[in-house]
């Protein structure tokens, strides 16, 4: 047992000097770390604890030199070491710290002179009224800005110093305020930690909050392109599978074929096939994201995607779309100007869904507005127009991510077309797109281009709706 009990001994004086040196670091420096300005007043607390610092260089003078019996020029000294520990506490609050605590131990050992010759009764002792204002103020700041270990520490050493001065030195016919004086730092030290600890938990939560935003729009965009890449795949596996059909069929169309022609045509109809082959099984990795979703009762996905192998839909839908929109309580109204003439598929597909995600908008956040669908086919392109009246009546809380927009852009420069989107004068709201007849062939590098910042606003953001589904 005593082997035991001097093995715990040994250990513990081990780790004295290495808390010794930890505390050395920790209060004996002089690294500046200055007061944040208030974002309502820029330099307002600044104005007032220079006030405080003031006040308390003058009261520590007069209270020293007409009650404390202490030199003028020494009273001096100590009334500004103890004011202007205020001041520096602003920029460097641990030097601060350090020269209000020595001007109590050089204040305490001189007024103890006075009060041991009889020169004093009464007075204050070891801690001044003003030095205890001082004090408190140092430590607020020094618990604002640095670690809780360091206020714990300085807490610590000037309750230590306060006992030795009072409780060991002792004097005559004094007041006694040690023990508030201890009360009084403590309560402000844990002010200031917890005045800090607030303050970097909000500054966590608003970091947080903002990778969540540019996380959950980094996420739409990809399920966008995703949706996008799906039906591309659907759209040219189409034209694969109609050229391997015309590479079979060609040969039996002409009378005594060559040799090279058949085999130029079945390596068309062979390469074809494998092609074909690689755009299921890509597809079909797509489309697996989408098993298990549950499906509405028009057959319709959890966000409005159509049945996993259905065909895609075409501007001949069109009026279909704007039934629908009729059927759930919307006023439209289609126009289609133009000689229409049928587009691409890509084209098509995204005329289609750019005018779809439009009017599920005003469904979601224009209640009781009017809608106006333009679409008129032009020689080099086609031009789509929504247009929405004021609505009715405030719109309920979305469910949307809120970045429906970004999939019609996404969806138009996809085709080398354009989006523009905007609020109206009667505080309706406009979408206007325009879809080239010529898709450009520059390469996946324009078919899918890079990702704008999730974090960047939105330059057309809109006014009459506050959020917007994915496309």
């Amino acid at each position: 047992m005593g082997r035991v009990t001097e093995t715990g001994v040994v250990r513990a004086l081990w780790h004295v000097p290495r808390r010794l040196r930890v505390l050395r670091d920790d209060l004996l420096t002089l690294k500046s770390d200055p007061l944040p300005p208030s974002l309502w007043v820029r330099w307002l607390p600044h104005g007032l604890l220079c006030l405080v610092g003031f006040g308390v260089a003058f009261g520590a003078v007069a209270q020293f030199v007409d009650n404390g019996g202490v030199g003028p020029q020494l009273a001096l000294l100590l009334g500004l070491a103890q004011g202007g520990a205020v001041v520096l506490a602003l920029r460097r609050p641990v030097p601060a710290w350090l020269l209000t605590t020595a001007a109590m131990v050089v204040s305490a050992v001189e007024v103890r002179r006075h009060l041991l010759a009889g020169g004093a009764h009464d007075f204050p002792w070891p801690w001044a009224a003003a030095g205890i204002i001082g004090q408190m103020a140092v430590l607020l700041l020094l618990a604002l800005r640095v670690p809780t270990r360091v206020t714990v520490e300085a807490l610590g050493v000037t309750a230590f110093l306060t006992y030795v001065v009072q409780g060991l030195l002792g004097a005559n016919r004094y007041q006694p305020t040690g023990l508030l004086s201890i009360i009084l730092f403590t309560v402000v030290a844990v002010l200031g930690t917890a005045l800090r600890g607030r303050r970097e938990a909000r500054a966590e939560l608003v970091e947080q909050t903002t990778l969540t935003a540019e996380e959950r729009g980094r996420r739409t965009l990809l399920e966008e392109r995703s949706r996008i890449a799906r039906e591309l795949h659907d759209v040219v596996a189409h034209h694969m599978s109609v050229i391997s059909i015309q590479a079979q069929v060609a040969p039996h169309l002409v009378e005594n074929p060559s040799d090279e022609l058949k085999e130029n045509l079945d390596g068309i109809r062979q390469n074809a096939l494998e092609a074909l082959t690689e755009l299921r099984r890509v597809l079909g990795v797509l489309r697996s994201e989408q098993l298990g979703v549950p499906k509405a009762p028009d057959g319709t996905g959890a966000e409005g995607d159509t049945a996993p192998h259905a065909p895609q839909p075409t501007l001949d839908r069109l009026d279909a779309l704007v039934e629908n929109t009729r059927t759930a309580g919307l006023a439209v109204s289609l126009e289609v100007t133009g000689d229409r003439r049928s587009l691409s598929p890509g084209a098509e597909l995204s005329a289609y869904r750019i005018v779809q995600e439009a009017l599920s908008n005003v469904l979601r956040h224009a209640p009781g507005a009017s809608v106006r669908v333009m679409v008129e086919y032009h020689t080099f392109g086609l031009s789509m127009m929504v247009v929405n009246s004021r609505p009715t009546r405030p719109a309920p809380p979305s469910s949307g991510a809120g970045h429906g927009l970004l999939g019609m852009r996404e969806r138009a420069a996809m085709l080398g077309g354009g989006l523009w989107a905007g609020p109206e004068p009667d505080g309706g709201y406009q979408v206007s797109a325009f879809l080239p007849a010529q898709v450009p062939t520059d390469g996946l590098d324009h078919v899918f281009p890079a990702p704008a910042p999730a974090s960047d606003p939105d330059p057309a953001a809109p006014a009459t709706h506050p959020k917007d589904s994915p496309a």
